[in-house]
């Protein structure tokens, strides 16, 4: 037996578990950056845990899962929609199928900045000339460790939140610092530092005050 065959047997054994411990999801491949969840590709039973004995449960501030589902029909960077919305984070060989839960829906743009001389009006950010690089797409985002102090410096003001927003990498899109990203809950994030990793994109940001 070689590594190929004996993962294609690990996986088989997912799916005859999820079989009998999970849940029906639909998968998705995103095929365009500004409409990943489209047309589903199949229905999947899928189970997700937090260790492979099924008795941890999750935690706050953790969004990462491992999934017993059939890893021969997906890929990385599938969408999981059912009662819950994963992406998958990593198949690495041998290895539990790493996912992410997800509970936000984002877009990411870039801003753009006048390139002229002379009188080219204001030259800050307006969302009116800000670049859609990816619309609609399912990602984590969580609270992180540490505040930053509101620029204003109003008696009343609380400190700007930080988040860790993971999402999966798509193909010709670099996410930068200073790019925007927005959710459905009309809340507005400047990237602060961004990391490409082998499980998609882990993304420091602030959040845009008022």
């Amino acid at each position: 037996m070689n590594g190929t065959l004996a993962q294609q047997k690990v996986y088989a054994g997912y799916a005859k578990a999820a079989q009998y411990m999970g849940k029906d999801y639909q998968l998705f491949r995103p095929t365009n950056a500004l409409s990943p969840i489209n047309a589903p590709v199949r229905t999947l039973p899928a189970a997700f845990s937090q260790d492979a004995n099924f008795s941890k449960p999750n935690e706050y501030g953790n969004s990462v899962w491992d999934a017993l589902v059939d890893g021969n029909q997906t890929q990385v960077g599938d969408y999981l929609v059912g009662p819950s919305t994963f992406f998958i984070a990593g198949m690495q060989h041998l290895l539990p199928i790493l996912c992410v839960e997800c509970n936000r829906i984002i877009n990411v743009l870039r801003p753009t900045q006048p390139n002229g001389v002379g009188a080219v009006g204001y030259g800050g950010d307006v969302t009116t000339t800000e670049t859609l690089m990816l619309q609609g797409w399912p990602a984590s985002i969580l609270q992180g460790t540490k505040g930053e102090k509101n620029p204003a410096g109003l008696p009343g003001d609380e400190r700007l939140p930080w988040w860790i927003i993971l999402l999966p990498a798509w193909p010709g899109v670099t996410i930068n610092t200073s790019d925007v990203i927005t959710d459905d809950l009309g809340r507005r994030y400047i990237v602060s530092s961004p990391e490409l990793t082998d499980f998609g994109w882990r993304i420091v940001a602030s959040m845009q005050g008022a």
